[in-house]
């Protein structure tokens, strides 16, 4: 324990600086409740738009069907079906 006990003062040195820091920058965040207001329903209408802007020109190929499983080609069947036995 007597081995931790250099770390107490950098503790309280940083939790005084993060308790003076955030202190300081609460002072000026006075703000109109309608300008933020707008701004907010700007900011949404900007998200709606961008959605729209990300389809592609181009159709998209249909995903491929996949079970899970892995299927290997049957050799035989398909020498078969060529005529090729």
């Amino acid at each position: 324990m007597d081995i931790l006990l250099w770390l107490v003062p950098s503790a309280v040195i940083t939790v005084l600086a993060m308790a003076w820091v955030a202190f300081l920058g609460r002072e000026g965040r006075e703000q109109d409740r309608e300008e933020v207001v707008r701004r907010l329903g700007i900011a949404l209408e900007k998200e709606k738009t961008r959605e729209r802007s990300r389809r592609y020109a181009a159709p998209q190929p249909p995903p491929d069907r996949s079970t899970g499983v892995a299927v290997r080609v049957n050799r035989d069947a398909s020498w078969g079906a060529l005529g090729l036995e």
